[in-house]
């Protein structure tokens, strides 16, 4: 049996708890994996690496959140030997001071052009059809949060979106990755940034990019 840490709540702009439902679904109910849930951060205060797969929907608000220097140590040895990291939106966005977890994560939130809440409409483009993430995966239309992102060079990136310029002259026809997956000593680390309201996960694609990356990211 896959056993799952799933770690969720902090600032409740992003509805951790209506997410978390949604996240049950794909873990438990279609997946069937074994899932300990905590909302107490002091979880990652302890030995993780016999877990096979953590989950991080953590949220925070303020830019001067981050993980102790336990927790950093703690969840950083556990991906290393091997647990799994799967993450979306806010995860990237949380313990800002952080920066052994975001290197490990792969990136970290920037800005959303649009600001913080505003449902601008934008489409995520699979770049990498071929990976075992993206497998039936489709483009498709996101009206929400269009996060631009800081992200390491050496990330496998699937997916992206590309910005108007509306907001930001000089974006104009950028991109930014909007999913990737990396690996992180032995383990497989897998992000996506949709996710700011539960409505932003109810369609097919992006709920198929997230199991399969979950899927995916779970100790082999």
């Amino acid at each position: 049996m896959t056993n799952v840490l799933y770690l969720y709540g902090g600032w409740p702009g992003h509805s951790p708890y209506n997410i978390a439902e949604w996240t049950r679904e794909l873990v438990v109910d279609e997946l069937g994996f074994d899932m300990e849930e905590s909302q107490d951060i002091f979880t990652l205060d302890r030995d993780l690496t016999g877990y096979d797969l953590i989950i991080l929907g953590w949220n925070n608000a303020l830019t001067t959140e981050d993980l102790s220097d336990s927790q950093e140590d703690h969840l950083l040895a556990a991906v290393e030997a091997g647990t799994g990291v799967a993450a979306w939106h806010g995860a990237a966005a949380a313990f800002r001071s952080s920066l052994r977890y975001h290197l490990m994560l792969g990136g970290d939130f920037l800005a959303h052009p649009a600001g913080e809440g505003y449902p601008q409409p934008y489409d995520v483009t699979i770049t990498d059809r071929e990976h075992d993430v993206t497998n039936g995966v489709n483009d498709f239309p996101v009206a929400s949060e269009q996060y631009y992102m800081s992200v390491d060079p050496n990330n496998t990136v699937l997916a992206e979106t590309t910005f108007s310029g509306e907001h930001f002259a000089w974006l104009d026809g950028l991109t930014s990755p909007v999913a990737w997956v990396r690996q992180w000593g032995q383990g497989r680390v897998f992000y996506h940034s949709v996710g700011h309201a539960p409505q932003d996960l109810a369609g097919d694609d992006v709920r198929r990019l997230t199991k399969q990356g979950i899927a995916w990211a779970a100790r082999q």
